[in-house]
């Protein structure tokens, strides 16, 4: 008898530094049905995230380049794509599409294109966004199925162009990483933060997209009983170092760079901000809302699908200094409240959200790709 062929999918991703798409692809290799499906990564950058994969036994490929559609690289990458026998082609994101659809399409590999957020975003200029959609709507049409991670980005393609082979299929997360209810160690020990002091947290990579300025504006807004820890590199960090110091915040707020016991600094903290200035379904909220935290966020596509305003958290309008200080300091100033929204949080995560469903809804556009349903 011979064993029934894996299906072979190379799973794209455009670097591997660890952030919200970085941790779906993590995630999802990880839950994948072994048995029926082999993962092989392809990232375009180095970092943390290709070395997990490589210590535990995954065969990762990095085709150096942070350009999108670089023809340069297309050569490596169809020969990954001939060397490892792969049968499907999971872009993660608009960068690992650009740089992979061509090579798919030349060997007749289906591909699967999952939208993190699409590349056309409200603050960009409009020749900018308009080149930005023309280069969705080509990738789109090059994809035998485009998978969203939430209605309002779905909503948000279509206004721009067709999209007759798509579905919403919102991310998941482990929720035995993220459990409340498990003993962690003590981080506030460890950035010498007193339990009696309320702190916020901020974990997420240092760029535009995240608003780190109009958080330390906020910061500053907010009474100065309460603390903040920021995590994550990028290429603002430097930037926001400097006005963290202008600002007088220095003695308020814990500067760390990208960590991997995320679960324990949660924990640890009190109210989570993420002030995005856009989204897809962030990862770093289902993370924070799981762990029981009070969330305060910026009122754009992707998260409102997620937090109802004194619901299960806070939206606060995007780039608005003074709104945010308000929310945090409300927040800040009321224990029940806190406990309320992180407990409703909590259970939108743990009724919904979970990564064996999403798993299994990506197993099922796999086989239908592969005309196996």
């Amino acid at each position: 008898m011979t064993a029934t062929k894996k299906t072979r999918i190379l799973h794209a991703i455009r670097q591997g530094k660890i952030g919200g798409g970085e941790t779906h692809v993590l995630d999802l290799v990880h839950q994948l049905n072994r048995d029926k499906f082999e993962s092989v990564i392809l990232a375009f950058t180095p970092g943390p995230m290709v070395d997990q994969l490589k210590s535990e036994g995954f065969t990762v490929y990095v085709v150096p380049t942070e350009r999108p559609f670089n023809w340069k690289a297309w050569p490596a990458v169809t020969q990954i794509l001939t060397d490892e026998n792969i049968d499907l082609v999971h872009a993660h994101g608009t960068r690992a599409n650009s740089n992979t659809f061509y090579s798919a399409k030349k060997l007749n590999i289906p591909l699967v294109y999952t939208v993190h957020g699409w590349s056309f975003h409200p603050d960009q200029s409009m020749p900018v966004k308009f080149i930005r959609a023309q280069s969705e709507r080509l990738l789109v049409s090059k994809a035998d199925h485009t998978i969203c991670v939430s209605q309002s980005n779905l909503a948000d393609g279509k206004k721009k162009f067709p999209i007759s082979r798509g579905s919403v299929i919102v991310n998941g997360i482990n929720q035995n990483k993220f459990n409340p209810d498990q003993t962690f160690p003590d981080f506030r020990k460890e950035i010498n933060i007193d339990n009696s002091v309320v702190l916020v947290g901020y974990i997420a990579r240092i760029t535009v997209q995240k608003d780190p300025f109009t958080f330390l504006r906020a910061i500053a807004l907010t009474p100065e009983v309460i603390k903040f820890v920021i995590i994550g590199d990028g290429e603002l960090k430097p930037e926001m170092l400097r006005l963290a110091g202008e600002l007088g915040l220095t003695d308020r707020i814990v500067f760390l760079d990208f960590r991997s016991d995320i679960p324990s600094i949660l924990n640890a903290i009190d109210i989570f901000c993420l002030p995005s200035l856009w989204e897809g379904l962030p990862i770093a909220l289902l993370e924070a809302m799981a762990m029981r935290k009070a969330i305060v966020a910026t009122a754009i596509d992707g998260t409102r699908d997620l937090v109802r305003q004194m619901e299960n958290g806070v939206l606060v309008p995007v780039s608005e200094s003074s709104k945010l200080a308000d929310a945090i300091t409300t927040l800040a100033s009321d224990r029940n409240l806190r406990e309320r929204l992180g407990e409703q949080a909590y259970r939108t995560i743990k009724d919904n959200f979970g990564v064996e469903e999403m798993a299994l809804k990506i197993e099922n556009v796999y086989d239908k790709v592969l005309g196996l349903k």
